[in-house]
């Protein structure tokens, strides 16, 4: 009877501890912390999609740190910690992997191209891509690293255009500002920004925008401290629900 006693406690100590160690996998993202390093052009997006995350995962926290993407390589160059980079051009995602930041090969997630704004009313009076080139008119622009700057000069440079800013900016959410706050006649941002802006701008969109189509990369960062966590976000930006995000937003 003793003996049987003993095997009986035994055999629930090794039910218990299976089931102890289902519920750790089940559990595996429940208290977690992602930090994504983004272009500041997904910001809206983005944080829906940590939100959504969160949701998906009760406990589980995404951080997000929104920039140009040359400043977000940058800080990861400098030993920043992350653990999910996506950048908005394939040129500075390339730059990553050189560097040996990435984790495996990065996914092209969606696109993006550039639009005119300009505070509501239109004073300026801009109605082509042209436009911009006139002398008096106070123009900003993203700074040629920046993958929206690196566009803005395809596009110029395509069109035998001639832009003279006034400022060049370190990231589009920082050009879209300028604009809705009454700082500049116009501006060239994403389609997206422009959306994001509603009434606060007006969009002339033009053609020549096709010309300089930037795809958004986005990876795992090789030194993550979470890389199933930073995997989980990376599937659900790029799932049907992600993408359906992204469309509503603007992206291509």
């Amino acid at each position: 009877m003793i003996r049987a006693t003993k095997t009986a406690v035994a055999a629930l100590a090794v039910a218990a501890l299976a089931l102890a160690g289902c519920g750790s996998s089940a559990d595996s993202a429940a208290h977690e912390t992602v930090t994504v390093f983004a272009a500041a052009s997904l910001n809206k997006t983005f944080t829906e999609l940590g939100a959504l995350y969160e949701q998906q995962h009760p406990g589980a926290t995404v951080t997000f740190n929104f920039a140009g993407s040359n400043s977000l390589l940058e800080q990861m160059s400098n030993g920043a910690d992350a653990d999910v980079f996506a950048s908005a051009d394939q040129r500075t995602m390339d730059k990553a992997v050189a560097a040996g930041l990435i984790d495996g090969a990065p996914t092209v997630f969606t696109s993006n191209v550039l639009t005119i704004v300009t505070p509501p009313g239109n004073p300026a009076g801009i109605t082509s891509f042209a436009d911009l080139a006139t002398p008096s008119l106070s123009l900003v622009v993203c700074a040629p690293q920046v993958p929206c700057g690196t566009a803005t000069d395809t596009i110029a440079e395509s069109t035998g255009t001639t832009l003279t800013p006034v400022s060049e900016e370190s990231s589009v959410t920082d050009v879209l500002g300028k604009i809705t706050t009454g700082q500049a006649d116009a501006g060239l941002v994403y389609v997206t920004d422009a959306a994001s802006a509603g009434d606060k701008v007006q969009v002339i969109n033009f053609p020549e925008s096709d010309g300089a189509v930037n795809e958004y990369p986005i990876a795992r960062v090789q030194d993550s401290a979470n890389p199933d966590g930073a995997a989980r976000f990376i599937d659900l930006v790029t799932s049907v629900q992600g993408q359906q995000v992204l469309h509503d937003a603007g992206f291509q």
